[in-house]
């Protein structure tokens, strides 16, 4: 197949191809952005807004007393820099009510410093249901507060806020067994092959909570500055995307499932100068969950984090459990876990882990080429690194094993990582038919432990230089 057609097939979905013809069309200009890491990492492709048109909400109609005028407003600021060929929706200082976003190709989001986007709380307000995922399985749902789908060049920027209001959302942590049902059903649905837009859940007492921000199937995409303050889901979700850049951002989300950013079938992201608050992991790099991501078969590839600092969170870094089209080439650099356990207002959640890889004996894929170096942490409930290949959490009850895919796990590579206290510099726990390959430890440090240093099953090839 010759690159010089319109568009390649990419891991199972259609990419177009940027041409220069493209780029002029758009207005919009890129910067290639070199990471240095210990793997071949691509160069990123960013977009640069920084001369595109400015299209103000307030000249489309937006009232910070108006959610119904300002959700209109925004979305025709949208379609204006849209067909304009690039642009940027400007949302100016105040707090402006609003519903879902929707964004498209060449069009930058900025938030003005003092700007509030801040997103109602109406599950009907987030229809009708686009394409999606949910943990790993894709399906019809709520739309995502910010959604891009099938995009290129598309930006979230400014030292603005985007706020999401909780009244449903946090009802909705709960985890009931209407809830538990629906995902059984949207997993059967899965297995059985049923085409995604087949896959309706928004019905009932189903309750699939919305991602805040979700790019899904983008090129290019540009997050900087922001802040975001709670979230119903996952707070950002780069799905099937490629050159994805996040920096700069603050993630303050202390509600169930409110990862910081999660890395999905992604290739080539850099996420670097973010501070995380989070009321789960921090950053978690996932691929799917089993049939599904089987059938996409599109690793997670290629991910930097850079010098970032955690408040809260469960992991500093995980990877899984949703892993089944395979994880490689992970790199986390110069990152910290700056929490005392109390957080800012009194609320915290005890980091258990620093590299955390977990899967289990449904999931497939592989995990490979993971390196963490110059990390440090206060004190931590578990391990600098930990491996765990029977996570299945409530999973174990809710389903049997239809496939039994184990995960080969291979190469991981820690150096001059050091906590105040934890348990284990060390723990893996691996399946005796599987054992993990190729662990080296260097440098690894902790003024106190409570456990075994190094406690491992089923290893292969294990350096200790700790």
């Amino acid at each position: 197949m010759s690159l010089s057609r319109r568009s390649v097939l990419y891991a199972g979905f259609a990419v177009p191809l940027v041409t220069g013809a493209a780029q002029a069309a758009s207005g919009l200009s890129h910067k290639h952005l070199s990471v240095s890491a210990p793997f071949d990492m691509p160069s990123l492709r960013v977009p640069d807004f920084s001369r595109a048109q400015r299209f103000p909400i307030t000249d489309f109609g937006a009232s910070t007393d108006d959610q119904a005028a300002t959700t209109a407003a925004i979305a025709k600021a949208i379609d204006a820099a849209h067909r304009a060929g690039s642009g940027n929706v400007i949302v100016p200082q105040g707090i402006w009510p609003t519903g879902k976003i929707n964004l498209k190709s060449h069009v930058n989001l900025h938030l003005s410093k003092g700007a509030t986007l801040l997103f109602s709380e109406k599950p009907e307000d987030y229809l009708p249901p686009v394409q999606t995922s949910w943990e790993g399985i894709e399906c019809f749902n709520y739309s995502p507060l910010v959604y891009a789908f099938d995009c290129e060049n598309v930006g979230l920027s400014g030292e603005g806020k985007l706020k999401a209001k909780l009244d449903v959302w946090q009802v909705w942590y709960k985890r009931p067994k209407p809830h538990m049902d629906a995902l059984v059903r949207l997993y059967d649905l899965a297995y059985k092959g049923v085409p995604v837009e087949a896959r309706q859940m928004v019905e009932g007492e189903n309750h699939l909570r919305p991602h805040f921000v979700q790019f899904n199937r983008c090129r290019h995409v540009l997050i900087e500055d922001i802040s975001i303050e709670d979230s119903p889901f996952w707070t950002i979700h780069p799905l099937l995307c490629r050159d994805v850049v996040i920096r700069r951002v603050k993630v303050r989300a202390h509600g169930h499932n409110n990862d910081g950013v999660d890395p999905e079938m992604s290739q080539n992201v850099l996420i670097e100068d973010c501070v995380f608050d989070q009321g789960d992991d921090a950053v978690s790099v996932k691929s799917g969950r089993d049939m599904d991501a089987w059938r996409l078969n599109t690793p997670t590839k290629n991910v930097v984090m850079r010098n970032c600092r955690i408040k809260n969170g469960h992991q500093l870094m995980a990877v899984g459990s949703e892993l089944s089209g395979g994880i490689e080439n992970i790199f986390v650099d110069n990152c910290h876990f700056v929490g005392d356990g109390k957080g800012d207002d009194g609320w915290a959640v005890p980091i258990n882990n620093l590299l955390y890889v977990k899967t289990n004996e449904r999931r497939g894929g592989y995990v490979k080429n993971i390196h963490m170096r110059n990390v440090s942490a206060t004190k931590i409930q578990g391990s600098l690194l930990a491996v765990e290949t029977d996570v299945l959490y409530q999973w174990r009850t809710l389903l049997p094993t239809y496939v039994r895919k184990l995960t080969p796990i291979e190469g991981l590579y820690l150096s001059d990582v050091r906590v105040e206290e934890a348990k284990h510099l060390c723990l893996i726990k691996a399946e005796t038919d599987m054992p993990v390959k190729t662990v080296s430890l260097r440098r690894l440090r902790a003024n106190t432990l409570t456990d075994t240093a190094i406690k491992t099953q089923n290893v292969q090839g294990l350096v200790n230089r700790a």
